[in-house]
């Protein structure tokens, strides 16, 4: 007989028949990250949103049937939040993994749990990545959900209104978990530090964690406890080679087998990168806007914060000398949403190259700087009476719509009449690059004012 995850009795010949990465707990050599997995909802670190009294998770914890999908990036609990809820009722909990378990392994799984309630024995059922079954093994789970046959806790990475069939989804909850913070991900470090069931020298002291060990830690975690605990062991037992009981930087850097990226999220080497990165896509110099990327990525900055970043760049530097880029980038940022890290860094990767190597323009950012800047000094007089609006009874009687020329009626759909205030009537916002497809855009705004009327020569930026 052996111990479960959390030092229970276990019966082998059950747990054998389960699988599953929680389930062979008697195993001596337990990781850091499973030994101090929570034992309670109240020791879950990060997820206070989900934990409130009467949460759908405090209700399963307490017995409530039902099923839940936890959506959220790797490393933030949701397999800890299953294995709460199974022990918090004494259920059955079983484990499989959409990575190796197939429609034979789900439909045994779950004739195994019918007859176990027949007995009064509940099972938990929790599947992992369950965005990787298919059609065919969703459609097993489905009778088994709708009968609450089995309480169903299933994990993603993924978005399961892509990847889940809408039945399933719908006779669930879905629960968002959120990224650890710093806070988060550095109180699982001190709990490693100082519980019972975390890190011991060998003759049973504590570890001390240097500051800037601590910090490069938690800049090489990105939010993942999983990969903070895996490291801070590693190097742990760096530290003891080395005769010392201190994790220091240089045994963390050699733990994880690289260095420990210069770069802090909240201090001057965030906003340098981020300026060297936004400088070197205005520069087009595509290698050195990669390099700036990684460096982001790698030292766990939000990939939020660098899709907006582009956006801006696509309006600002790029604008119409190739408007296309810009499409790109609110397409890399929608898809940063969908799918997280680290699959994300492909997404921002296709967007930096795109803003880099694209032709530049500014003339549309100069443009509305110079309008703001007329209204900012008292320019801009009334709307000419014919633009204003004349749909409302008594606009005739003052004027309004008097005297305007409907565009689609003049020819080429351009319409010669003042558009502009008075004050404003020669003022010149926009004046396009000779750049990319702007120089089309030159050509024909010079047409365009020639039918407007507007006979000036247009300094062309080159």
């Amino acid at each position: 007989m052996s111990q479960d995850l959390f030092g229970e009795p276990v019966d082998e010949t059950v747990r054998a028949e389960r699988g599953g990465t929680l389930s062979w707990a008697g195993n001596g050599q337990q990781p850091l990250a499973v030994r101090l997995r929570p034992r309670t909802l109240d020791e879950i670190v990060g997820q206070d949103h989900l934990l409130t009294p009467g949460s759908p998770l405090r209700r399963l914890a307490a017995g409530e049937p039902g099923s839940v999908f936890l959506w959220g990036p790797p490393g933030v609990g949701k397999t800890t939040i299953a294995a709460v809820v199974s022990r918090s009722t004494n259920r059955r909990f079983v484990e499989i993994s959409a990575v190796t378990a197939g429609v034979k392994d789900v439909r045994a799984e779950l004739d195994t749990a019918k007859r176990e309630l027949a007995r009064g024995n509940p099972t938990v059922l929790f599947v992992d990545e369950v965005h990787r079954f298919s059609k065919a093994q969703q459609d097993v789970l489905l009778p088994a959900v709708e009968n609450r046959l089995v309480t169903l806790i299933a994990a993603t990475t993924e978005n399961p209104s892509f990847s889940v069939i809408s039945p399933l989804l719908s006779r669930s909850l879905l629960l968002t978990l959120k990224p650890l913070t710093d806070e988060g991900v550095g109180a699982l470090l001190d709990r490693a530090l100082t519980d019972d069931r975390g890190l011991r020298t060998p003759d049973g002291g504590p570890y001390a964690l240097a500051a800037d060990a601590r910090a490069a830690l938690l800049q090489m975690a990105g939010g993942d406890a999983r990969r903070a605990l895996t490291y801070l062991e590693e190097a742990a037992a760096g530290a003891t080679a080395r005769g010392g009981d201190t994790i220091d930087l240089p045994a963390l850097e050699q733990a994880v087998d690289r260095a420990a990226v210069r770069y802090d999220r909240a201090g001057d080497q965030h906003y340098d990168v981020i300026s060297a990165f936004i400088k070197s896509i205005r520069g087009s110099d595509v290698q050195a806007a990669l390099h700036y990327l990684a460096r982001m990525l790698e030292a766990g900055e939000d990939p939020r914060f660098v899709a907006r970043r582009l956006i801006i760049s696509a309006s600002e530097d790029i604008g119409m000398a190739q408007s296309s880029v810009l499409q790109t980038c609110v397409a890399a940022a929608q898809a940063v949403q969908l799918i997280g890290m680290p699959e994300a860094r492909i997404t921002l990767a296709h967007a930096t190259v795109a803003c880099a190597m694209a032709p530049k323009s500014n003339a549309a950012y100069l443009g509305v700087a110079r309008a703001l800047e007329d209204i900012r000094t008292g320019k801009g007089r009334s709307v000419p009476p014919h633009l204003r609006d004349a749909h409302y009874q008594g606009a005739a009687a003052l004027g309004h719509g008097k005297g305007y020329l409907y565009a689609h009626d003049a020819p080429h759909s351009v319409a010669r009449q003042q558009y502009l205030p008075d004050d404003l009537v020669d003022a010149e916002y926009y004046t396009p690059t000779r750049n990319g497809a702007e120089a089309a855009l030159a050509d024909r705004l010079a047409v365009l004012e020639e039918l407007l009327g507007k006979h000036r020569p247009r300094a062309s930026q080159g």
